[in-house]
């Protein structure tokens, strides 16, 4: 293992360290920095995400910059609900509004799977989105990072 390369923690998982990876995760997604967010991924990693099939950090850079000029105000919480050796499945629910003001959460579930370093080399994303109104939104923190005091998806009951 190349430790230039490793992003801990690695597998095989325990249920601390996949909610460790899942936090890790959720923090990147928050930033809204596609770069950042791609390398957690292996160069060549695979991604289904709704219909959209693509392969590569390349691939992951264009569409997440896309995506977070079309979903405005994002914020995201992400659950570990299993894992096992390599792959973890998370659930999530984020919060977005386009750019005619509508709001949105959109909900989904995500089958990860890892390389011995820790990267993310398949990620299998199942969204649906839901309109709400501003009053209907439950996620207000600051953009950025989610403060550790804020509720998880359970808490909120998501």
């Amino acid at each position: 293992m190349n430790a230039a390369i490793a992003r801990p923690p690695l597998p095989p998982f325990t249920f601390e360290t996949a909610v460790q990876k899942a936090r890790m995760a959720e923090d990147a997604w928050n930033s809204r920095d596609p770069v950042k967010v791609s390398l957690a991924y292996t160069p060549d990693s695979v991604w289904r995400n709704r219909a959209e099939f693509l392969q590569g950090r390349e691939a992951i850079v264009a569409f997440l910059t896309r995506k977070w000029a079309r979903e405005i105000e994002y914020r995201l919480i992400k659950e570990v609900w299993a894992w096992q050796d390599n792959r973890i499945a998370a659930r999530f629910a984020y919060e977005w509004r386009d750019d005619s003001g509508h709001w949105f959460r959109s909900y989904g579930n995500e089958n990860w799977e890892f390389d011995a370093n820790g990267l993310m080399q398949r990620r299998l994303a199942s969204i649906n989105d839901l309109p709400i109104t501003e009053a209907e939104r439950k996620f207000h923190w600051p953009q950025g990072r989610r403060p550790d005091d804020h509720p998880g998806l359970s808490a909120l009951g998501l």
